[in-house]
């Protein structure tokens, strides 16, 4: 059970973004999605997710369905004008039990709660999301996350204008969740993040520059190799397959 990644390309304006990689995700693993600036991370992610369509190759969910799989995209994508409560946005990620107008029962109100103590938010459920600081607002989309209980976790750039104090908090979530058995993948642009709480990262500059154990591919040559291939790809004609 996991993500197999086959000889991947997806294109922008006819661009390669992330180009023919290859990768498998496991079941219950931990994985750091690490490299520069502009290398195709979030747009890996979102292909793995089924967000974006594959230029060569494709993703396979062996073993999973689209409900065994919750994704948390980055804030800026995220419309937070919307009339809700914590509470109602938490409760979102029941979708795939009770569709979009369904209501929830007792049994999955509680399980919403549990969601929003995990993440410290149980006394806000009330409160309107539009009140929320940056880190409050995080702390409910990982609620949100954690109601679906799905057996992947997929994360984009969960930490971007969050606190410290938050990022720390829900770092340890996710290290909780991994215990619990829920893979994690997770795109992040901070290298101490990524050594303290990924035991695994691949390592991207369009292309795979290494998979492994995080203390092996976060190394200074496989870095260095990776920034040289972020310029190589600004060359036009760097992809001609």
């Amino acid at each position: 059970m996991g993500i197999v990644i086959d000889n991947l390309t997806v294109s922008y304006q006819r661009r390669p973004a992330v180009h023919h990689l290859n990768m498998d995700f496991g079941d219950g693993e931990m994985w750091a999605i690490f490299g520069p600036n502009g290398a195709g991370k979030s747009t890996l992610l979102k292909a793995m997710m089924g967000l974006l369509q594959a230029d060569t190759g494709q993703v396979l969910w062996q073993g999973l369905q689209r409900r065994d799989i919750a994704y948390l995209p980055q804030q800026s994508d995220i419309d937070r004008s919307q009339p809700m409560t914590v509470f109602e946005l938490a409760a979102m990620g029941l979708w795939y039990e009770i569709g979009f107008f369904g209501r929830v029962n007792a049994r999955q109100r509680e399980r919403v709660q549990r969601a929003l103590a995990r993440v410290d938010m149980g006394d806000f459920a009330e409160r309107q999301i539009a009140h929320l600081s940056n880190g409050q607002f995080q702390r409910v989309l990982f609620a949100r996350m954690l109601a679906q209980d799905a057996r992947v976790l997929l994360l984009d750039e969960p930490f971007n204008a969050v606190d410290a104090q938050t990022t720390y908090a829900l770092l340890e979530v996710l290290r909780r969740c991994n215990q619990e058995g829920q893979a994690v993948i997770a795109v992040l642009h901070d290298y101490e993040q990524v050594r303290a709480y990924f035991p695994n990262t691949v390592l991207v500059a369009r292309e795979k520059i290494a998979a492994g154990t995080t203390e092996m591919v976060l190394v200074d040559d496989l870095l260095a190799r990776a920034n040289h291939a972020m310029q190589q790809h600004e060359r036009s004609d760097w992809c001609a397959a």
